[in-house]
């Protein structure tokens, strides 16, 4: 009786305890996750920022240039809304301003950028009269009828009276259409070729539309093919029984056929059915740069029915997965700034490579070649991402990041150098620098080594030692640009601008950026045992010294007899021999080393006067990103609590939850990247070494799960708010704290960082020397 009556209260006790769970429940399902905070509109508007109104020049250059992006973490395809029916450079395919959507695309649009989208193909449902131009098609809508996710999008289409919805995988997408007037209904399909070389194929049989849309790119051999093409695979899920194509938006009923021939005319095909008022037609279209073979493949393994909440689901779940990586507290207003910048750094380099590995061979290479063991990515945005975009993957996600690594190294190989700023699968000199070997460096300096690190020294050596002197190849992209004068002069005169680029003068910026490279190369030799390599290298990362004026204490444009540039002025918005910029600000671009441009200037006090007058006369250009890591300089002169001031006042003045919420263009992640780590507390300020400088947190707390282990790291602000912006005091691991820095194996291994935070600075808080980011440059 006694066991009897223990197993009925047990019994009890579970049934209260089921009850309670039940009745709870509603509130378990309300959890929000990472995904749920995001907003992919954010930066699709044009900002409002005063950095961006006062120093771009250029109307692109104060859009964040955001289209939302649907579909898994660094999906080779994203689908979009489509506003601006183009492939045209520096025109976004959906701008939130636009009064009308004229098709879904199926995007390679490099996020916030002012390139342009290529092997792209656009769906559209009309309904009534067949309208196939862009204009007479689009529809209008309503912003508060959008719901956009990550995962998923949701829109009423006013006009045409037809709701779209969409979800997608990496490499495919699956597209649903509720019809709500009955009659004549119609999808179209539309691959965007920028020179009029589409292709569309329609297979009633198979219920299919094949066709591709060929590359071609942009700066080094502008207009030329690239090589390549966008191929697609578009499948119905009912029967095609009414259906033609169109050139140049003149419809020819019952055609299957379609092709450009190259003088910029628009092609496509259209099928057509009499429907019921509320009859659904869903879509699926596979994507590949290989083949329709492996679009088609693609589309196999990744959707292999027509459930859009499965796929939705599944989508949010490797978002959840890949935000989850940093777990935020704080204000939701915060949390949706902070995760909506984690997604828009997850975006690009895109994965390149088929389902089965395959993937086109590298610029002129025209083979296919297999991914074995990795993932092959493109779209590299290095200018700008390798400040803080990538080492964000390095702390994060070291598989993917490796991943990348080895897919430079196979471009290297395929190409014969290795590559500056590759984009849609091509070498270019979009850009300066030679960012490669920061983001190889900074990657293999935290620890990742599933790439082929010896091949990619070769090669980042080649770059740095090796002047191309063959004029064909080195005007595709091949080299660095103006290597010659770099190593006969130690910087780059005035009289040697680079005609075979973008940027074409640009000689100060140039100097300060190899110097740099040269820095990371040297890291990275010396951890290799290449220590007469290292001795050189190192040597030639004080070549900033060569292009900095004593007298003014700026960077000044230089003849190659030694003379400086006559008329100066370093807070000019724009001079010849800067990059996207002012003297001034680039003068702060020696991450390599901080304490010898300090004491270069005048020492440590002058070194943070100087920085004052940047901020408070208004020189600052937060939205450009040779001046992301400036705000964090304070804390390797003595004075943190100014970065901690700089730092709280950039999240609130350059960033919000608005459309316009971005300071000016993404660039592949990297002004969200900044975001990311600077309301998490830390930056890295010199990629390449292991160490991450601190700010201050406008989070509450962050949890960073390094992908390296199962350790976790967690940053607490204590007492946190808008005013208290200031560190009082810290402890590391319960033990006190007051260096400024954190390394990159102390985030690994797991541990907490509690800052106590306060309304007034506490001047003495990390203000030694030996508090301070070591330089790790020798003397």
């Amino acid at each position: 009786m006694v066991c009897m009556t223990l197993f009925s209260s047990s019994q009890r006790q579970m049934r209260k305890i089921l009850f309670l769970f039940l009745l709870a429940g509603p509130l378990f399902a309300q959890t929000k996750q990472p995904v749920d905070y995001v907003n992919p509109l954010i930066g699709s508007a044009p900002s409002q920022t005063p950095t961006a109104k006062r120093h771009s020049e250029a109307g692109s250059e104060l859009k964040g240039q955001i289209a939302p992006a649907i579909g898994r973490p660094h999906a080779m395809t994203t689908w979009t809304p489509q506003t601006q029916a183009t492939e045209t450079k520096c025109i976004a395919p959906y701008y939130y301003n636009d009064p009308k959507i004229n098709g879904f695309r199926g995007t390679h649009w490099l996020n916030g950028s002012c390139v342009q989208d290529y092997g792209s193909v656009s769906i559209m449902p009309v309904s009534g009269k067949l309208a196939l131009r862009p204009a007479e098609r689009g529809s209008r809508f309503d912003h508060k009828t959008e719901t956009v996710t990550p995962a998923y999008y949701d829109v009423r289409l006013t006009d045409s009276n037809i709701r779209a919805e969409l979800s997608a995988h990496t490499r495919a997408g699956l597209l649903q259409f509720t019809f709500g007037t009955g009659g004549d209904n119609a999808i179209l399909v539309e691959p965007n070729s920028d020179e009029g070389e589409g292709y569309v194929e329609i297979h009633p049989e198979r219920n299919e539309i094949v066709g591709y849309n060929p590359a071609h790119r942009i700066y080094q051999g502008a207009g030329q093919s690239a090589g390549f093409s966008g191929h697609f695979v578009v499948q119905f899920d009912r029967p095609l029984t009414t259906f033609g194509t169109w050139t140049n938006y003149e419809p020819s009923a019952g055609s299957k056929q379609a092709k450009g021939v190259g003088r910029k005319e628009s092609v496509g095909a259209y099928v057509r059915w009499n429907l019921k008022p509320g009859d659904v037609v869903r879509v699926r279209v596979g994507t590949s740069f290989v083949s329709e073979a492996g679009a088609r493949k693609n589309l196999q393994t990744e959707l292999s029915d027509w459930n859009l909440a499965r796929v939705r689901q599944q989508t949010e779940a490797a978002w959840n997965a890949e935000l989850g990586r940093m777990q935020a507290t704080g204000r939701d207003t915060d949390k949706t700034m902070f995760y909506t910048a984690l997604y828009h750094a997850n975006l690009t380099p895109r994965i390149f490579s088929d389902s089965d590995g395959a993937y086109p061979g590298f610029a002129d290479d025209t083979a296919i070649h297999k991914a074995s063991g990795f993932d092959y990515y493109c779209d590299f945005s290095l200018w700008d991402t390798f400040r803080a975009c990538q080492p964000l993957q390095n702390l994060l996600n070291p598989k993917r990041s490796g991943d990348m690594m080895q897919s430079l190294v196979k471009k290297a190989e395929q190409g014969g150098w290795m590559p500056i700023f590759p984009c849609w699968n091509s070498y270019t000199a979009a850009m300066i620098g030679d960012h490669a070997q920061s983001a190889i460096a900074d990657a293999y300096s935290k620890g990742v080594r599933n790439f082929d690190v010896k091949g990619a020294y070769k090669y980042l050596r080649k770059n740095a030692f090796d002047v191309n002197s063959d004029p064909k190849s080195y005007e595709a992209g091949k080299g660095r640009r103006a290597l010659a004068s770099y190593l006969q002069y130690k910087y780059i005169p005035l009289e040697d601008s680079v005609w075979q680029a973008f940027h074409k003068r640009e000689q100060v910026s140039r100097t300060l950026e190899y110097a740099y490279d040269d820095f990371c190369l040297g890291q990275l030799a010396k951890a290799l045992g290449q220590t007469s390599d290292a001795t050189i290298l190192n040597q030639r990362a004080r070549n900033y010294r060569n292009v900095l004026d004593p007298a003014t204490g700026y960077v000044r444009g230089r003849y190659a007899d030694g003379r400086w540039i006559a008329r100066f002025d370093p807070f000019a918005l724009r001079v010849s021999f800067i990059t996207e910029g002012s003297p001034a600000q680039y003068t702060f671009f020696v991450p390599q080393d901080v304490q010898g441009l300090a004491r270069l200037v005048g020492g440590r006090e002058r070194f943070v006067a100087k920085l004052d007058t940047l901020f408070n006369d208004g020189h600052y250009w937060h939205g450009n990103e040779p001046n992301n890591q400036i705000s964090y300089l304070y804390a390797c002169a003595g004075a943190p609590y100014k970065t901690q001031a700089r730092v709280r006042q950039l999240v609130q003045d350059e960033y919000d939850t608005s459309p316009g919420g971005l300071s000016g263009n993404e660039d592949g992640g990297q002004m969200s990247a900044w975001l990311v780590f600077s309301m998490a507390g830390l930056y890295p300020v010199c990629p390449g070494t292991p160490y991450y400088v601190l700010g201050s947190p406008t989070l509450d707390a962050v949890t960073i799960r390094p992908g390296a282990g199962n350790a976790s790291f967690t940053i607490k602000a204590l007492a946190n708010s808008s005013q208290n912006v200031y560190i009082q005091s810290a402890t590391l691991n319960r033990k006190p704290f007051s260096r400024t820095y954190l390394t990159h194996n102390e985030l690994v291994q797991g541990g907490e960082l509690v800052l106590q935070m306060g309304p007034l600075p506490n001047k003495n808080w990390g203000s030694k020397p030996e508090e301070a980011m070591p330089s790790v440059l020798p003397e």
